[in-house]
């Protein structure tokens, strides 16, 4: 299917739909010839006929999602992927037309390609949120047509979700991306980066920090010189390691019990305690 040559877009849609019209429709019976000339024998000529004689009705189910702000010949490219698919997959001897298959591909591949362009932040990952993703807005209106209000508990009934789910869609398709380098302004050079507050701290709070960290550190340090070796150890083993380790542990090392290597510990604290805080 790789080597069929489609009718390429070039200037405008205006051009393609003129290209696309230049291929006639196929009737049931040379349809059924075609499909089953490329099903048992591979004929590419065959799939391209198929292929070229349905080009436009992928515009006319691209057309049907427009709404979403994307390309159209976009959609279509991608539509006409989803067709190249249904004639590789299409079994003529089901006795129905290809359109009727294919249009469940071209849906399919215009739907993944608009909520992959939607967001950088992945949506629609369930076949629930896929669902909800096309068929809210619909839901909403009609209920609001219907009513004058639409609410959460409405939508869920009608598109048989949950409430939950309705309100987490419904924040996510409110929340497009934006780029923080675009001009507001075409030409001012005001872009909305320059409309973030720095929530950076100041030189001033950063030294602050700096020199209150520095005299922590001495204190530390000079406190642990007022324990015997055997505390310091226990201390620096229990505490200050980047992997500390257990009573048991260093009982095993000075032979004695765990409950003493505890009382140890809270002996030693007690005395940087007296030293660090004050009185």
């Amino acid at each position: 299917m790789n080597s069929l040559q489609l009718p390429v877009a070039v200037d405008s849609f205006e051009h393609y739909m003129t290209q696309i019209h230049r291929f006639p429709l196929l009737s049931r019976e040379e349809e059924q010839q075609l499909a089953q000339r490329y099903r048992r024998e591979g004929d590419l000529d065959a799939a391209h006929e198929l292929i070229c004689a349905n080009l436009r009705f992928v515009v006319k189910v691209a057309n049907e999602y427009r709404s979403y702000g994307m390309k159209l010949l976009d959609l279509v490219q991608e539509g006409n992927i989803g067709l190249m698919m249904a004639v590789k997959k299409f079994d003529p001897q089901r006795g129905i037309r290809l359109i009727s298959y294919a249009v469940w591909w071209i849906r399919a591949y215009i739907q993944n390609f608009i909520i992959r362009s939607w967001s950088l932040v992945k949506l629609g990952t369930t076949q629930a949120q896929k669902k909800l993703f096309f068929k809210l807005g619909q839901a909403r209106q009609a209920i609001q047509r219907l009513s004058g209000r639409a609410d959460a508990a409405e939508l869920a009934e009608q598109l048989t979700v949950r409430e939950a789910e309705i309100e987490e869609m419904s924040v996510r398709l409110a929340g497009r991306d934006a780029s923080l380098d675009v001009e507001l302004v075409e030409g001012d050079g005001y872009s909305l980066l320059d409309t973030l507050a720095d929530q950076r701290r100041n030189q001033e709070e950063l030294l602050i920090e700096r020199e209150a960290e520095e005299q922590l550190s001495d204190r530390v340090r000079q406190a642990l010189t007022g324990l015997n070796p055997r505390e310091r150890r226990i201390v620096h083993d229990r505490i200050l390691a980047d992997t500390p380790r257990t009573l048991q542990e260093l009982a095993d090392d000075y032979g004695i019990s765990r409950e003493r290597v505890r009382q140890l510990e809270k002996q030693a604290l007690g005395k940087l305690r007296g030293v660090l805080v004050p009185a």
